[in-house]
This record gives structure tokens, C-alpha cells and sequence, in this order.
């Protein structure tokens, strides 16, 4: 089983955005690294496949260091209010476009 279908397993276990080293606390054993660093191995296969494949990755970054699955995001943000993001730029373009009119980019101070 690859790297990133033991992280898909997780997160969808989890249900919620995770960061990378409780990533790797969750799976421990399933994971195929031998790596001493195996943080590294989970952030780098999460950051190529979101890289390489965009919209089609199965994985999303929600905030920095923190990933879930595309198809948990709206469960991800009723949990999370995405207005108290400092700036536009915390906020993954896949929650701005899908903000209200009142709570748009224009509305979150600089």
C-alpha cells in the first residue's frame, strides 16, 4: 500500500484536517517509509500529489501544514470559521469562492 492511501485512510478516519506529524503519529506501522524522518516522506507525496494532479489530487491543504480530503471540505469548514483567517491568503481558494457575498475576500482585513 502506498504512502498517501494509508494518509487517505487516516484522514478519512479522522474526518477533520490533520498536520503532518499526526499524520504519521495516527498511521505508525501502515506506512511503507523505513525513512528516520518519516514527516518529511507524508509532506512531500501530500505536496507533489496536490502539485501534479490540482483539482483531481484527492488531497487539499486547508491551512499551512494542515491537509484533508477534497471531499470532507465542506464538513471541514463548518467546524471551521473561515473569516477568522488573518488574510485572504490563509483561506485555500476553494473556501473563498465558496464564501457568502458579506464574507468575500474584500471583507477580510489586510
Amino acid at each position: 500500500m502506498s504512502t498517501l492511501n494509508v494518509v487517505e485512510e487516516v484522514l478519512r478516519e479522522r474526518g477533520t484536517p490533520m498536520v503532518v506529524r499526526e499524520i504519521v503519529e495516527v498511521a505508525g506501522e501502515r506506512l511503507p517509509t523505513k525513512s528516520r524522518t518519516p514527516d518529511t516522506v507524508v509532506a512531500r507525496d501530500l505536496s507533489m500529489d496536490i502539485k501534479r494532479r490540482g483539482g483531481d489530487s484527492p488531497f487539499v491543504r486547508t491551512s499551512p501544514g494542515h491537509y484533508t480530503l477534497r471531499d470532507l471540505v465542506p464538513a471541514a469548514t463548518d467546524s471551521v470559521p473561515v473569516a477568522a483567517a488573518a488574510t485572504t491568503s490563509d483561506v485555500p481558494v476553494e473556501l473563498v469562492s465558496a464564501m457568502p457575498p458579506d464574507l468575500g475576500p474584500e471583507s477580510v482585513s489586510q
